[in-house]
């Protein structure tokens, strides 16, 4: 039953004043019989009032607008979190009756908008490949397991070979990527059988195993069973999502996780700055650990590579749109 100390800053510095910063935020970690929230301080620059409401998705979302003119906006979340291990699918039930019980959910919301597939060329290819992974006699747990391994084992773990542009055909074609492009393709070959996926933004925290992800932001997918419900499933590290996982919001993908999203005011540029620490609740953790930075400005011929987060960073960064006066 551990307990995790999770600091998440987004800073927006701009190189004249705006006003009329209106946000939307999903930094309310999930709370539920398996993730306590025990505690949450945000505290964001000009101490707006933040209206929350419960998604579609069922995320807690906080909206504030700052009206007053400003060259500076940080959103500061601490969080302590109290995970439980999750006990496994007991999967006791015969094959063929958990497969009808799937496929009578596909005109059922909401698992009618976890089995629509994005586009994808792709397709044909990976078809047969996931037709020819699992096992006529495969419970659909043992297939989401087989297809975690089929994404790990076959797609390379590299930082900075996709980008935010990156499609998922150009993710099946180099076989590489990070976790978020790790968890999109295992959530189309789950789709593809019938069973409901979707997409879950987080933080994977340290333990002694070494996983891809931990102390960061992290995502992967999660699998719907039969008489059993949402298992977690990280294709990055091959393993279950257990109570090393902090679930920060679900949904489809990722713009439907996305942590900040706003519009401003005014004719400056930006640059966004976000750092992300995680630790054990008695651990220290620093005030500010610089992760990644993101510029409006004029960016110079050296580009360092960039790494999961980075492309994470890049996509809040394009929500984060400008308004003219």
């Amino acid at each position: 039953m551990p307990e995790f100390k999770i600091q998440h800053i987004t800073k927006y510095s701009y190189d004249n004043f705006v006003r009329d910063s209106a946000n939307k935020i999903i930094l309310f970690p999930i709370a539920d019989l398996y993730q306590e929230v025990l505690k949450h301080d945000l505290s964001i620059t000009g101490h707006p009032l933040v209206d929350t409401y419960i998604d579609y998705y069922g995320n807690e979302v906080g909206s504030f607008t700052y009206t007053e003119p400003h060259n500076l906006l940080v959103i500061n979340s601490q969080v302590s979190v109290n995970t439980h291990p999750r006990p496994l699918p007991l999967d006791d039930v015969a094959a063929v009756t958990q497969w009808d019980e799937l496929f009578n959910l596909r005109h059922i919301v909401p698992y009618i908008d976890f089995l629509k597939q994005e586009y994808f060329e792709g397709l044909s290819e990976l078809t047969p490949i996931v037709n020819g992974e699992r096992n006529a006699n495969d419970t659909p747990y043992r297939a989401a397991l087989t297809f975690m391994e089929y994404v790990f084992r076959n797609f390379e773990y590299i930082k900075g070979v996709t980008t935010v542009e990156t499609t998922l055909d150009e993710i099946w074609k180099i076989k590489a990527g990070v976790c978020q492009d790790f968890a999109h393709i295992l959530m189309v070959m789950l789709r593809l059988v019938g069973i409901p996926a979707r997409y879950v933004s987080g933080y994977i925290c340290p333990n002694r195993d070494g996983m891809r992800g931990t102390g960061a932001t992290h995502a992967w997918a999660e699998a719907y069973l039969p008489g059993y419900g949402w298992l977690g499933l990280d294709p990055t590290n091959n393993c279950i999502a257990n109570e090393m996982h902090v679930r920060l919001a679900v949904g489809r993908n990722f713009s439907d996780c996305s942590p900040v999203k706003g519009v401003y005011k005014g004719s400056a540029r930006h640059i966004l700055d976000v750092s992300v620490s995680v630790g054990y609740e008695e651990e220290h953790i620093p005030q500010e650990k610089d992760i990644f930075t993101v510029s409006t400005f004029p960016k110079t011929d050296h580009v360092a590579p960039r790494n999961s987060y980075e492309r994470y960073m890049e996509i809040i960064q394009q929500q984060q749109q400008q308004q003219q006066q």
